[in-house]
């Protein structure tokens, strides 16, 4: 999942991610028929290219049911292209959800628990934690998901919070989703909603998985201003 700007992979202990959501999908009543629809293959593409031009997002992760290997529930937060995040998160830790509070700038990770201060994480020992910004990497991220889908298919034209859009059908191995999900080792039914106009831009992803847990992410106020400052 190569960043515009290599970093360190997995960097926020179970807060995310990542990748799901605040904004769920609403269905319109009035469904394309489906030679009206395009192409699963050609609209695939045009909303991968369009998520690797993500400069930055506003990004809601959800975890629904019990995925084995990942701590993360949620995590809501501004993410950049350049790998700076900020936000909250809650994850799983001895059978009890800890809500978290982060700021990943460009050398370090802060975190901050239920009480207290930040703590800083050096960028050294970001492998035993989860790098939510990882959502936008182009290589590895929606983009990387939307590249390795499997058996592409044109469902429906719906509408996501009030954004017209497509929603596409496939399946994703699981060397693919742990890139956003360290620790998942099955794959998945996934489900993509781009924007019908023509940005193609990914606006929600959905993952079914064997045993019925769901994760969901969903991106708003793309490319819009992001500041991520370091907590004094």
């Amino acid at each position: 999942m190569g960043f515009r700007r290599i970093r360190a992979r997995h960097a926020l202990v179970g807060v995310v991610a990542l990748t799901a959501a605040a904004t769920t999908a609403c269905s319109s009543d009035d469904r394309a028929p489906a030679e009206d629809l395009p192409a699963a293959p050609a609209l695939v593409d045009e909303a991968a290219e369009a998520a690797r031009g993500i400069d930055s997002a506003h990004v809601t992760l959800d975890v629904e049911g019990s995925l084995p290997g990942v701590p993360v529930r949620s995590i809501e937060g501004d993410l950049t292209g350049e790998g700076e995040a900020v936000g909250t998160g809650t994850l799983e830790q001895a059978g009890q959800l800890v809500e978290v509070e982060f700021v990943l700038t460009a050398d370090t990770l802060y975190l901050k628990g239920p009480t207290g201060q930040h703590q800083e994480i050096p960028a050294a020992f970001a492998s035993s934690v989860y790098d939510p910004s990882a959502i936008l990497d182009p290589e590895g991220g929606i983009a990387g998901l939307l590249t390795d889908l499997r058996r592409p298919r044109t469902l429906a034209a719906e509408e996501v919070s009030g954004t017209p859009a497509y929603k596409l059908g496939g399946t994703l191995p699981p060397e693919t989703l742990s890139g956003l999900l360290p620790g998942v080792d099955s794959g998945a039914d996934v489900t993509f909603w781009v924007r019908s106009d023509d940005s193609r831009m990914p606006v929600r992803a959905s993952a079914e998985f064997d045993g019925g847990a769901t994760v969901d992410i969903t991106l708003s106020g793309v490319n819009e201003p992001v500041t991520v400052e370091a907590p004094a």
